[in-house]
């Protein structure tokens, strides 16, 4: 049974998915890498179950991430007893979360509260695959776009983010200007955050009807500088409603009436946190303001 785990282990087994080595989870926990490597031995013993991979970097098995979930939970349960206790030497409570990269670029952030002693370790993914993090135990929330709450999650809508199909008017005169966009967009140089990010197909196949496409694609795996590449000429892109505003005329819009939506919904672990509650309200409240 879970009450029969032993806490050392399980909380060492978090340590050393978190720090994602045995010597700088030993390093964290003020014991030998020996130490480390024996607890969780012990515990795969105990549980019958192989929970790491020992890969670089390493990777939890399902079982892995069971207890995982669970020593987070355990943490943050005794972060908050502490703290409402005055116990808590340190008076910081983490609270981890994963959030996609627009998000992060534009709206995320500043809706963050300002709150002594809560310490954020934000996890960067894009938005279809956030929820990823909360199923393996690795954050303890998410913005995603998955609509279903994770097993042991709440899920909550926080609204629409608008993407519109951007370039500048260099590259529209040079790419564009020839044929209708359905015929002359599929062949043109497109930038892509990374080889998650689907939101450039998408567009094109609601503009063609078409399944695929091959043409250039640049991959710039950072927000602000996506932008950049694009007002710069270097391809097309989806681009955020949010940070298209401020670049004026650098950008144009390709199709004004064909936006692209994306639902982002608030994901987080049943547990009775004040630190994630008061987290939550304050990401709900600025969503609406940013969000559609």
């Amino acid at each position: 049974m879970m009450s029969d785990l032993p806490l050392d282990q399980v909380r060492t087994l978090l340590a050393v998915v978190d720090e994602q080595s045995f010597d700088a989870a030993a390093a964290v926990l003020h014991v030998t890498p020996s130490a480390v490597s024996q607890r969780i031995k012990a515990l795969e013993q105990r549980t019958g179950r192989v929970l790491l991979l020992r890969t670089k970097p390493i990777r939890l098995t399902s079982s892995g991430q069971v207890l995982v979930r669970f020593a987070r939970s355990l943490a943050q349960l005794e972060q908050d007893a502490l703290a409402e206790l005055g116990l808590d030497s340190s008076g910081t409570r983490t609270l981890s979360i994963a959030v996609n990269a627009d998000s992060l670029a534009t709206w995320f952030l500043p809706a963050l509260p300002d709150t002594p002693g809560i310490c954020f370790d934000l996890h960067r993914d894009d938005q279809d695959h956030t929820a990823a993090l909360l199923r393996e135990g690795l954050v303890m929330a998410a913005v995603t776009a998955a609509p279903h709450p994770v097993q042991g999650c709440t899920s909550v809508r926080l609204g629409r983010m608008r993407y519109r199909a951007m370039a500048s008017p260099a590259f529209i005169a040079r790419w564009l200007s020839d044929a209708p966009l359905p015929a002359s967009l599929p062949a043109a140089p497109l930038i892509v955050f990374d080889r998650k990010d689907d939101l450039q197909d998408r567009f094109l196949r609601a503009l063609t009807r078409r399944r695929t496409f091959t043409p250039i694609r640049h991959h710039i795996p950072a927000s602000e500088s996506f932008v950049d590449a694009v007002a710069a000429g270097l391809g097309w892109g989806m681009i955020p409603e949010l940070q298209a505003a401020s670049r004026g005329d650098a950008l144009m819009e390709l199709a004004p009436e064909k936006p692209l939506d994306v639902p982002l919904h608030w994901q987080q672990w049943k547990l009775d946190s004040s630190a994630l509650a008061a987290v939550a309200a304050a990401v709900a409240r600025g969503a609406k303001d940013a969000l559609r």
